[in-house]
């Protein structure tokens, strides 16, 4: 079963449940993809749904820190309710050790000595660990392997 599949029979076990929040969130999820699948005509696969997934995690992960700082407790425990659930679509993170060391492995086989060389690391490591670690840290994790 696809992920998106999944998330259509969680869709309708939300319906079952009388489950409001939950149901909100996933309708959310599957127009996200539905509208990728238009614009682009496209079947949304596996991968590309966890790049959709995790876009949205982050825009909501920014969206906390932002009611956090604006005094809105009470939005940014939606938004981190909305995050907890999307989460269960996305691959196992990995933890720092494991990033370093993919890492570490990318810039060896490449051959990376210097910041110029980020982006050929960067290309290699999006493809590798898009959707199982945040690429911003990972970002900052190669600038300073390479400084």
């Amino acid at each position: 079963m696809s992920l998106k599949q999944q998330l259509q029979e969680d869709m309708k076990t939300a319906l079952r449940n009388h489950d409001t929040a939950t149901l909100t969130t996933i309708r959310m999820a599957l127009a996200a993809i539905k509208q990728i699948e238009v614009d682009e005509r496209i079947e949304v696969d596996d991968s590309r749904f966890t790049a959709i997934i995790s876009k949205m995690v982050k825009q909501r992960k920014e969206s906390v820190r932002m009611y956090t700082e604006g005094g809105r407790d009470d939005l940014a425990e939606k938004e981190q309710a909305e995050i907890n659930l999307l989460q269960q679509y996305l691959p196992k993170m990995l933890d720092d050790a494991e990033i370093e060391a993919a890492i570490k492995d990318t810039i060896a086989s490449v051959g990376a000595t210097q910041p110029s060389d980020m982006g050929k690391v960067m290309g290699i490591l999006k493809k590798t660990l898009a959707g199982k670690a945040d690429m911003s840290e990972v970002s900052k994790k190669i600038k300073q392997l390479l400084a």
